[in-house]
């Protein structure tokens, strides 16, 4: 804050009419000095600016001569002064400088900062303690203290000057957000986090800028565990806090321990009342997860206790989709329990026809009847009706056009395909739904070969709000520019491109035929191929067709010519992953599955998988079978 900022707060604050007459004087009078002065002033920035400190000096000397200039030149001038090590000649300007303006807190604390620069660390010490606790009553000069000292590495004042000033006030939650910044940067992370508790105590409004605050700094597991067990200390001492409970289960879930999470929510729905609100939240977050059992069990939870509510609906639809998903990653996938999963969804919409859930029931049913009983045209007609409903929201019939351009993908009709992803990417511009139908676009022109377009599209969803939209957007990105490469004309690239498009379209038997002669160096046509950067990506595609199809042994052995042949390539990481993955879920092998998932932790610590691999393995170890309950 300047001189003339302060002269003028202070003769406000005391209501000094005289005063702001004197000052309105000075300063009209001081303008035209000011105007005089200027170009020396601006020639002792430029000197500061190049370097030269001393000439610098010496004009700032003689400028601070004339009052109306202290305001334009103190700080180039102090802190010229003490990079030059002239301290003597900063405490002189200091004094006189306080003689007219006394109360200036600035010019205060410059002065300690002088003692400091000079090596006189003691007296600096005495004189920041004696001016805190001058100072202790004033919040906003404590907040200007602790700002000084925080802008020039001097933590431990800033602490201490906030804590002295919480202390006298008698107020323990003052300055919450201030200390936290302040520990955080001290490095202090218990501390950090007692005060965001401290700071959302005030007010549950403060709640989500708290959890966005934590999941960006803490990190490691060990953090997170750590925060579990302060929140299960607080919960325990103050029960009827509600946000602790609340950060309980967000920590829980951000664990990935979602049993943990659901003992605690459901605790949460009775004590508060919320008819199973927190709860129906841990089981969406388990069910994208993949925790398929826990999601079960939450769902089937809800439908018992709160079957008088509307959670109860959704909790029934929540369940069967619970089972689609996990269908969904079960391989082969058998087409009777699909026919199941189908009629329970018509079910579903005939006992509840007029809620807005059946309309979701809906485009799940022509999801099934499209993918996987191969019947297109039974779920055209269910994605039009649903389009066409008046009771339909934009964002679901969005989603239900981008579901009919994947289908007709799947007739063959790619055409129809981008006509529909692209009325969606016009109406749903700036929305994630209209990046998805975007990320189907540049897709399209990918399988047919035009990598130029497919990537002027990813290069924009590179930056598109979700995170899923963007990492497959730098994926098929990247893939892209690998393989152009190595071959500018990207024949390899084509090939595979046209692979991937058959297995989109189920024709699995020929897309396995096509990718064997890819293996072999070889295009469809029989042509030799050049680019053999390609293959880690062929080993990849063929090892998912074989685990998707039950052959597990194969699919595993694809994955380990990955790690072998291609140990410092980018999909390393994923196959190793798929392996554990693999035996976990697909050969129930409890023991091999653990072994892979440890090996991966410590190959691959900072993989994306890494945060899953720990979760699985410390699932598969027992961790998370028995939880406190409060």
């Amino acid at each position: 804050m300047t001189n003339y900022k302060y002269y003028i707060y202070n003769i406000i604050h005391n209501n000094n009419t005289r005063g702001i007459a004197l000052f309105l004087i000075v300063l009209l009078h001081g303008s035209s000095l000011f105007a005089q002065n200027q170009s020396e002033i601006q020639l002792a920035n430029e000197y500061l600016l190049r370097g030269d400190k001393k000439k610098a000096a010496e004009l700032y000397r003689e400028l601070s001569k004339q009052d109306v200039n202290n305001s334009f030149i103190y700080n180039n001038y102090i802190n010229t002064l003490l990079d030059l090590g002239t301290y003597d000649e900063a405490q002189s300007y200091l004094k006189k400088l306080s003689k007219r303006e006394p109360d200036n807190i600035q010019y205060k604390l410059d002065m300690g900062l002088i003692y400091m620069r000079s090596g006189d660390l003691q007296k600096a010490d005495h004189y920041f303690r004696d001016l805190i606790a001058e100072n202790k009553m004033n919040v906003q000069r404590i907040k200007m203290m602790a700002e000084f000292f925080s802008s020039r590495s001097l933590i431990d004042y800033g602490i201490l000057a906030l804590t002295e000033s919480r202390n006298f006030l008698n107020n323990p939650n003052l300055f919450s957000l201030d200390l936290a910044m302040l520990y955080r940067l001290k490095g202090n992370q218990d501390e950090m986090v007692q005060e965001y508790l401290n700071y959302v105590t005030q007010t549950s409004a403060n709640i989500q800028y708290v959890k966005n605050v934590m999941q960006a700094l803490l990190t490691e597991p060990e953090e997170l565990a750590s925060l579990e067990k302060l929140l299960y200390d607080r919960v325990q001492e103050f029960p009827d806090v509600e946000v602790y409970s609340d950060l309980l289960i967000w920590v829980t879930m951000q664990q990935k321990n979602f049993y943990a999470s659901f003992v605690q929510a459901r605790a949460y729905d009775k004590r508060y009342k919320h008819d199973g609100e927190k709860s129906m939240e841990v089981a969406r977050v388990a069910l994208d997860n993949e925790d398929y059992d826990n999601a079960a069990k939450i769902y089937r939870y809800i439908i018992r206790e709160y079957n008088k509510t509307p959670n109860y609906l959704m909790a029934t639809l929540g369940l069967i989709r619970t089972r689609e998903a996990r269908l969904r990653k079960t391989y082969p996938v058998s087409t009777d329990s699909v026919k199941t999963l189908v009629s329970d969804y018509k079910k579903f919409i005939k006992q509840y026809p007029d809620n807005a859930n059946a309309l979701e029931a809906a485009r799940s049913e022509a999801s099934l009847f499209a993918n996987y009983l191969d019947q297109k045209d039974s779920a055209i007609i269910i994605l039009n009706k649903l389009i066409a409903n008046p009771r339909t929201s934009t964002y679901l019939r969005s989603k239900a056009k981008l579901d009919l351009g994947d289908i007709y993908l799947l007739k063959g009709e790619p055409w129809e395909s981008t006509l529909l992803y692209s009325q969606v990417e016009k109406t749903q511009k700036e929305n994630p739904v209209g990046y998805e139908a975007k990320l189907k676009n540049a897709k399209l022109f990918y399988y047919k070969g035009d990598f130029r377009l497919a990537q002027e599209h990813l290069d924009i969803l590179k930056e598109a709000t979700t995170r899923e939209i963007a990492n497959d957007a730098l994926d098929l990105s990247m893939r892209i520019k690998e393989n152009i490469a190595f071959d500018s004309v990207g024949e390899a690239l084509k090939e595979y491109a046209s692979v991937e498009l058959l297995l989109y379209q189920n024709k699995t038997d020929e897309a396995l035929q096509r990718l064997e002669k890819l293996k072999q160096g070889y295009s469809s046509t029989g042509k030799p191929l050049t680019n053999q950067s390609i293959l880690d990506d062929v080993y990849w595609l063929e090892a998912n067709i074989r685990m998707k199809r039950g052959e597990f042994e194969n699919s595993l052995a694809l994955l380990q010519k990955i790690q072998t042949e291609f140990p410092q390539d980018i999909l390393a990481d994923d196959a190793f992953f798929l392996q554990g993955e693999i035996y976990e879920r697909q050969l129930r092998n409890k023991e091999k599955a653990m072994e892979i998932y440890r090996e991966f932790l410590n190959k691959y610590p900072g993989s994306v998988y890494a945060a899953e691999a720990r979760k699985r393995y410390r699932t598969l170890r027992g961790d998370f079978t028995e939880q406190p309950q409060l």
